[in-house]
């Protein structure tokens, strides 16, 4: 991968610089160069770390802590002259007043940033021209109906697959099971509809989480640092994420959002299908999907009927609708 790639060269490039210096710092020492290899190689290494450990904080920790920073160098700038003045130390008191600054600066920034009004209304600002990002899981991404919906102009900003997402979605395309190999495919054809498709923007996310297993988990956390909203249509997912304050745009919800309204009373012709889990229930369905209970329609199984809705259930899985036969409440009026 490119990151992993300039990584290397990153390494490569302090170590080498601190061999050249070296000799120049210590042109009496002998093994001057090869101490300042090691030196060089230790400082692309820490550097490393600390990138890989800065991916764990969102856009706006680092910010804050940026600014922290600031404002924790120029207290210590301001007051360490005074301090020095006073106790005649050298110039490490100097030094060690920098780091405590910076170090507090930094810390109260990230932890209290909520709490400061400047800085949080600050962080909350958004430029014009920043990208709105929308994180496909997979299952989202199989269903397919996302190319549908931002055809219409619904859904707009970047769209992220994250890398470990694309993983997985290839694995479910090579699985030797019929029906995952083809919703595999399926879903790599709607990446590649999208991808092609003018005035989408699409991007491959490489940033991974190697501490965490699961996907749904990694995706969450993705979002979390990336400040995104995930798009899915798989309610636990979609519940775990809202537990830990990552915006979801649920493509189920917006299939029931949208879905005609049918009140208690209104008359419905249905073709049951099945019979339902209850004794003597039968089961249609909608154009859309939509379930339709129908009680004591068993015996209709295969028949057009009127039926009479006398309750409607919305949940986040959609909707159920019970109904009567038509004949059966005429009856019992007469």
């Amino acid at each position: 991968m490119l990151v992993n790639f300039i990584r290397v060269i990153m390494v490569i490039s302090t170590s080498w610089v601190g061999y050249l210096i070296a000799p120049y710092l210590f042109p009496n020492s002998p093994s001057a160069p090869f101490w300042g290899l090691g030196a060089g190689l230790a400082l692309g290494v820490i550097i490393l770390l600390v990138e890989i450990g800065l991916q764990r904080y969102s856009g706006k920790a680092l910010t804050a802590g940026i600014m922290g920073l600031i404002v924790g160098l120029i207290a210590a700038n301001l007051v360490a002259p005074a301090i020095v003045s006073v106790v005649r130390a050298s110039w490490y008191v100097h030094v060690l007043l920098l780091i405590i600054f910076s170090y507090l600066g930094i810390v109260l920034a990230v932890r209290k940033m909520e709490d400061m009004p400047f800085l949080a209304n600050l962080l909350k600002i958004k430029g014009k021209g920043e990208p709105s990002y929308k994180l496909l899981d997979t299952s989202v991404i199989i269903d397919g109906r996302i190319a549908d919906i931002h055809d219409t102009g619904f859904l707009e900003g970047t769209m992220v697959i994250p890398r470990f997402v694309l993983k997985e979605l290839q694995q479910i395309a090579d699985s030797s099971d019929t029906l995952k190999r083809n919703r595999g495919r399926r879903g790599l054809d709607i990446l590649n509809r999208l991808q092609k498709k003018a005035g989408v923007d699409v991007i491959i996310q490489d940033r991974d989480f190697p501490e965490i297993r699961e996907v749904d988990a990694k995706l969450v956390k993705l979002g979390e640092v990336m400040g995104g909203k995930l798009v899915t249509n798989d309610y636990n997912l979609n519940k775990v994420a809202e537990l830990q304050g990552v915006e979801v745009l649920n493509v189920n919800d917006l299939a029931n959002a949208v879905k005609p309204v049918v009140l208690p009373g209104e008359l419905m012709n249905v073709r049951i299908l099945k019979e339902g889990k209850e004794y003597g229930q039968g089961v249609a369905y909608l154009d859309d999907g939509t379930m339709v209970v129908v009680d004591n329609g068993r015996s209709k199984i295969g028949k057009n009927v009127d039926v009479l809705v006398t309750s409607v259930l919305q949940t986040t899985a959609g909707r159920m609708i019970f109904t009567r036969l038509k004949e059966e409440v005429e009856s019992e009026r007469l």
